[in-house]
């Protein structure tokens, strides 16, 4: 696999891997947990879903995620993923699915990981984007305004009411 770096300048997004594993735990948080992880990380499970992260990149599946990093020493800040395949998706629709540590809240980083890896979705064939947020998160549907997504429908998947915000992706010319 090429390593995959993508950057505007003040954000780095790379792929994620073993070596994230310890700043992840030290950076999740209650926020993160609810909206994003599902329940609390532990050492294991993480190094786990990390290594499936990899076997992705390796094979160029349908998920590619991605350490959102800051600085010339690359501190991971959070993460984003693209989905470019799942539940409920069409044809072309890229799931993004982001979150940041506690400490790197309320700069704008998610809303520039959100259109760099936009940028990259639409590269890799997308044609659309879905940010999917439970309406009790307003923090994520901020960053999915900000971002240029629109409201769309509204979905539940088991017993959970998700607002989709959608964006037309379109690759840059080469």
């Amino acid at each position: 696999m090429h390593e995959v770096k993508l950057s505007d300048g003040t954000i780095t997004l790379s792929p994620l891997g073993l070596d994230d594993v310890e700043a992840h735990l030290a950076g999740e948080d209650e926020l993160l947990v609810r909206w994003l992880n599902g329940g609390p990380g532990t050492r294991e499970g993480i190094e786990a879903y990390f290594r499936h992260c990899r076997e992705h990149w390796d094979t160029a599946g349908p998920l590619r995620a991605f350490g959102i990093r800051m600085g010339a020493d690359q501190v991971l800040a959070g993460t984003i993923d693209l989905r470019f395949a799942g539940e409920g998706l069409a044809p072309g629709q890229v799931n993004v699915a982001y979150g940041l540590y506690p400490s790197w809240r309320g700069r704008g980083l998610a809303t520039r990981a959100v259109l760099l890896a936009s940028q990259y979705a639409a590269s890799e064939g997308g044609t659309e984007a879905v940010i999917q947020v439970e309406p009790e998160n307003p923090a994520s549907a901020s960053v999915a305004q900000r971002a240029g997504f629109a409201l769309g429908p509204t979905r539940s998947k088991d017993g959970t009411r998700f607002d989709w915000y959608i964006r037309g992706l379109h690759a840059a010319a080469r």
